[in-house]
């Protein structure tokens, strides 16, 4: 067990190094196929620890060595395997494997290419850190690993001035966060003594209920969960890491780094469960985040963009089943969001691909006949995101959506428009992508090919897995709830029963076929639009009312800037003033102060005898009267 952990974190990191050293001098297939390997092989072996393991297997610590000592509370570098954390290894390193064979094909002809496949598996290696720590603190060194990856690769491009701002973007914004769950972790060390996971859970008791230590607590590690899953108001960095490579978008940006923040608060569960208020507050953000973001969907224009936002606004999905306390479905919906999402992105990247690099949908159209696996595995990807019945991500979002009405009526409703909202953007991007008339240039049009084999498998494999993924825990109105097998596997990382609230079955089926009804309307409503009517996607400034605030990103950026960051800048400049202007002249001062003082000693300095001693003469008679004085 202790090697086969080892061998799952630090093949990532072999291949990074091997490439990072020497990717240069070697053929890109052998780059590629290297990276892919390495974590396909981790893959390998945590589906093998997966298979030993069953729902009540005690959690295995392996340790590599002893870190610190301080206070009396001993820290050691070591790793932690549960049903959790094997949850999240397999979804990282099976997607993250997917993702490493497709980048084969579409960075074929990158001049970065050895770079951009050493930073994806120091990414994986990373992120495999963050999950398999046994401690807050090794979980934060993944944590702030994969934020460096993260700029990396999203600044990829870095020659494009444009890109570069977007990962400085996305690297700052990520920092405001960690200051939050850096000042949590100090106070969990500071009340419990410990920072391992299974020690905090067993001090847990100490706090009460709701008390103000624990809401400052899990409020802080929010925080951080806040930064890195895009969530109001940290969330408006994610949209524009759109830059990166669409692999890239595909892997941190749908499938894992963003999930982060839902890892932390599940696993932290035993502190989070201990804070009603906290979860309101994540409820709260969770729902506003989601609503926000399905809003600007609406009209935004730019491929990428649609999926961002729509990402965005799934995570904010997952933050309203935490704050409900649904933490297992928090986490169903996590790995099904990993599965479609990350097929759409690099569908996305297979359509731009096949455009010559054209992400603007405006220019698309007519695609369906031209990329024909494309378009049926990005079909699967767009009903399984808006409600499809009995796909993947109907199944989950189904769940999330029952537990809150069970919670709350009225914030159902709230949930079930952005699940609208979810449908009517995802189906105008796929009719504007793939139906009606070509609108691209003619050099497009004659330069339109399906994609190679080793960006279609990964395809495929994600699309089958969008529609049967949703199985891996069946629905509450099948048997009602008696199947669901993954809340069987993680009930044993939970340390205090959550009683959610009782939805009876009559009430679930009307909710289901609620949905249904709102699936089906939608998807007739939005192709009469785009498909019978023709409707084009308007340029830019032709937009107005709520149509111009959707497309304009509700001025969030315009505001942000108005406010934060030209304050900042601000005080960067009169800091840069301040320097200049009194910083700078005072040692000016001091300097030419010592070269006065040093000229007029000079002068004296000039050779005669007579008055070096006359001035020896006058300072013995200054001693001399001034002694007297004293005395």
């Amino acid at each position: 067990m202790e090697n086969l952990v080892y061998a799952i974190i630090l093949l990532p990191l072999f291949g990074f190094l091997i490439n990072g050293l020497f990717g240069k001098s070697l053929p890109k297939m052998v780059v590629g196929s290297i990276a892919t390997l390495v974590v396909f092989a981790s893959f390998c072996i945590a589906v093998s620890l997966f298979l030993k393991f069953d729902a009540d297997s005690q959690p295995v610590i392996v340790r590599a060595f002893e870190w610190f000592r301080v206070n009396g509370m001993q820290v050691n570098f070591s790793f932690q395997i549960d049903q959790l954390s094997l949850m999240m290894i397999m979804i990282i390193t099976g997607i993250g494997s997917l993702i490493h064979l497709y980048s084969i094909g579409y960075m074929s002809h990158d001049r970065g290419f050895y770079k951009f496949f050493a930073y994806l598996n120091l990414f994986i290696f990373s992120m495999l850190l963050l999950v398999m720590g046994s401690n807050y603190l090794i979980l934060f060194i993944g944590w702030e690993g994969v934020g460096l990856c993260s700029y990396l690769l999203i600044g990829f491009w870095y020659t494009n001035k444009e890109y570069g701002a977007a990962a400085r973007k996305a690297f700052i914004m990520n920092r405001i966060g960690d200051l939050g769950m850096i000042i949590g972790i100090l106070m969990i060390a500071y009340q419990t003594n410990a920072v391992d996971f299974l020690s905090v859970a067993q001090n847990s008791s100490k706090f009460e209920l709701d008390s103000p230590i624990i809401i400052f607590i899990t409020a802080s590690l929010f925080i951080g969960a806040m930064g890195k899953s895009a969530q109001v108001p940290l969330f408006t960095w994610l949209p524009d890491a759109m830059a990166g490579p669409t692999p890239v978008s595909a892997l941190i940006h749908a499938a894992t780094m963003v999930t982060a923040g839902i890892y932390l608060v599940v696993r932290s569960n035993f502190l989070f469960s201990l804070a009603p208020t906290t979860m309101d507050g994540i409820l709260f953000i969770g729902l506003l985040t989601a609503l926000v973001a399905a809003f600007i969907g609406l009209r935004q224009n730019d491929i990428k963009k649609v999926l961002a936002y729509s990402t965005v606004s799934q995570l904010g999905f997952m933050f309203v089943a935490l704050g409900v306390g649904a933490y297992t479905t928090a986490m169903f919906h996590l790995m099904t969001h990993a599965f479609f999402k990350a097929l759409l992105f690099l569908g996305a990247g297979s359509v731009i691909h096949a455009m010559s690099g054209e992400q603007d949908m405006r220019f698309m159209g007519g695609l369906k006949s031209k990329i024909k696996i494309t378009h049926i595995t990005f079909l699967i990807g767009t009903l399984a995101i808006s409600g499809f019945p009995f796909l993947s991500g109907m199944i989950s979002k189904d769940e999330i959506l029952t537990n809150v009405y069970g919670k709350n009526p009225v914030l159902w409703v709230i949930l079930f428009l952005v699940a609208t909202l979810t449908a009517i953007y995802m189906f105008r991007m796929y009719y504007l992508t793939f139906h009606g008339e070509f609108r691209g240039t003619e050099e497009q049009k004659h330069h339109i090919h399906e994609s190679p084999s080793n960006m279609t498998i990964p395809l495929i494999v994600l699309a089958v897995l969008s529609v049967v993924g949703g199985f891996i825990n069946l629905p509450h109105f099948i048997g009602h709830g008696n199947y669901a097998k993954l809340d069987h596997w993680l009930k044993s990382i939970y340390v205090y029963d959550l009683e959610l609230p009782e939805v009876n079955f009559g009430t679930e089926m009307i909710l289901l076929g609620l949905t249904i009804l709102m699936f089906f309307t939608v998807w007739f409503v939005v192709k009469n639009i785009y498909v019978n009517k023709k409707k084009m996607a308007l340029p830019d400034e032709k937009y107005t009312g709520w149509e111009r605030l959707s497309n304009r990103k509700l001025f969030l950026d315009e505001l942000n800037n108005a406010t934060f960051v030209r304050f900042i800048e601000g005080l960067g400049v009169g800091g840069n003033m301040f320097d200049k202007g009194v910083l700078n002249r005072f040692v000016d001062f001091i300097g030419s102060g010592a070269e006065d003082s040093g000229r007029a000693a000079k002068r004296l300095q000039n050779g005669n005898v007579e008055n070096y001693v006359l001035i020896m003469s006058l300072a013995i008679g200054i001693i001399l009267i001034v002694n007297f004085i004293l005395q």
